[in-house]
């Protein structure tokens, strides 16, 4: 049984090694197409028109500031349609109507378009938009974003190359100095825009529209059988189907639009899960149509990296409850020194994720040395997601039931210390963190038997998994105590 035990722990540690191999092959892949930038083919002679699109869902503490960002495009006024497509059933209803009516008095070519039943969430409302829009091109922002003035300008002339359907662009963090979470996340989506999208679009390989940040071309979405909601990523599962008709995507790294980090840790388990379990969903729809596919070799593997890569965290869960047995095993037997060769695969497993975002940090900030502090959190809380995005990828897999899009909550804060308490849109929390404190107490017990049995070498990875887990836990409990000590104090008041 010791030995099974050895045999199947081991067999976990090298099926995340391969995972962890993938990053380090990204890096290579960057490093050799640093310089390979894509720059327009021309430029029109005359602008053409774009139809901005704004999808909206009960957005009230950001959905002015997206609106009149969008009005200071440096682009003609006569050339703009923006459609506010607002499913909202809150405030915020009124609250777009105004803003709109105020700019359709400045002669703005603005539409507040307002749907009842929600049918097909996000991918539904843009579908709906298209389907009476002026123009062929159509760039669209989430209601957390403020794009660029210039963003029209700097994006549409790859348009003149007929082939292009998309241009994306790199989002920006306005709030990454809120708290230790917020840091996180921003190192967090520059690997995945300033290393994966870099790479995978300059090599050839298929990147994806992120939902926002970007412009589309009204063929490319018709050709690749236009929005579907049968999925919870229904940008992915757009991009994927557009470029295997052929069309092909820009990615413009050096152009940004900066957007609001989610703030509260269910707001941003929400967040992960939904593309956990979309990205599962995308590949179990897609993937068998790739490998059917006449497609080179390197984009059907890069495909099953980028679809599947959530895979990882239904090992990740196995892995962390054969960790303490396995530990106690060894020393039982006296062979401690089988942790020299946990640490290849450890460094695999593991520290080619933090290497991989310290790179990234690397590469798009001058003071990127004060980001490696955080580097060891990043890795702790990308293990403390195990759980729930382990749960995703589950369902994703195997439940067969439409999947409703649950936005995450945003609250208009850039500034530390701000209080979302007393706001509105606050996600439940359930049981997940629960589940997350016993894997926290179990890894501290991990951690104390360590270091009783004199095994110093493990101590640091055991470190990062108690932290993971246990910052994921009582991050959620500490927000609902505030949030039950808010509505006490309510209800006194209100005697």
């Amino acid at each position: 049984m010791d030995i099974a035990i050895l045999v199947f722990y081991f067999i976990l540690l090298l099926i995340l090694s391969v995972f962890g191999a993938h990053r380090y092959y990204l890096l290579y892949l960057y490093w050799k197409h640093r310089n390979d930038r894509k720059e327009p083919k021309g430029k029109f002679k005359e602008l053409p028109g774009v139809t901005v699109q704004l999808p909206l869902y009960n957005e009230m503490y950001v959905a002015e500031r997206l609106i009149d960002a969008v009005c200071k495009f440096d682009y003609p006024k006569e050339k703009l349609e923006i459609q506010v497509l607002d499913d909202s059933t809150d405030e915020t209803k009124d609250l777009v109507a105004k803003v709109v009516e105020r700019y359709k008095k400045e002669g703005f070519d603005i539409k507040h378009i307002h749907r009842e039943d929600r049918k097909g969430y996000k991918a539904g409302a843009l579908e709906n938009g298209m389907n009476i829009a002026k123009y062929e091109f159509f760039a669209i922002f989430d209601a957390d974003f403020i794009p660029p003035p210039e963003f029209l300008k700097k994006t549409i002339h790859y348009f003149t190359d007929p082939k292009v359907g998309m241009v994306q662009i790199r989002w920006g963090h306005i709030n990454r100095n809120y708290s230790l979470l917020t840091e996180v996340q921003s190192i967090l989506l520059d690997g995945h825009f300033v290393l994966e999208h870099t790479v995978r679009n300059r090599s050839g390989r298929f990147f994806n529209f992120n939902g926002t940040g970007g412009i589309w071309r009204k063929q490319a979405i018709i050709d690749g059988g236009g929005w579907q909601h049968d999925t919870l990523t229904e940008d992915l599962d757009l991009s994927y189907r557009v470029q295997m008709k052929g069309w092909e995507f820009v990615y413009i790294p050096d152009l940004i639009s900066p957007a609001e980090l989610p703030v509260s840790i269910k707001a941003f388990k929400t967040q992960q899960h939904r593309w956990a379990k979309g990205a599962i969903q995308t590949g179990k729809k897609l993937m068998p149509r790739i490998i059917k596919s006449n497609l080179p070799l390197k984009i059907k593997l890069e495909a099953f990296f980028h679809l599947c890569a959530n895979i990882a965290y239904l090992f990740m869960i196995p892995l962390s409850i054969a960790i303490f047995p396995t530990v106690i095993i060894r020393r039982n037997l006296n062979w401690d020194q089988m942790i020299l060769i946990d640490i290849p695969f450890l460094l695999l497993a593991t520290f080619s994720f933090s290497s991989f975002y310290f790179f990234a940090q690397k590469q798009v900030l001058k003071k990127w040395s004060r980001k490696i502090k955080y580097l060891p959190f990043v890795s702790a809380i990308g293990i403390g997601l195990s759980v729930n995005n382990a749960i995703a990828v589950w369902q994703g897999l195997f439940d067969s039931k439409d999947s409703e899009f649950v936005r995450t909550p945003k609250y208009g804060v850039k500034k530390s210390g701000e209080d979302i308490t007393n706001k509105k849109y606050k996600s439940k929390m359930g049981y997940l963190p629960f589940i997350e404190l016993l894997f926290g107490i179990y890894f501290t017990i991990t951690v104390i038997v360590s270091i009783q049995k004199g095994i110093y070498l493990t101590i640091p990875f055991l470190l990062i998994f108690q932290f993971g887990y246990l910052y994921m836990a009582l991050l959620s409990f500490s927000e609902d105590i505030k949030l039950y000590l808010l509505r006490k104090k309510s209800l006194k008041l209100a005697k």
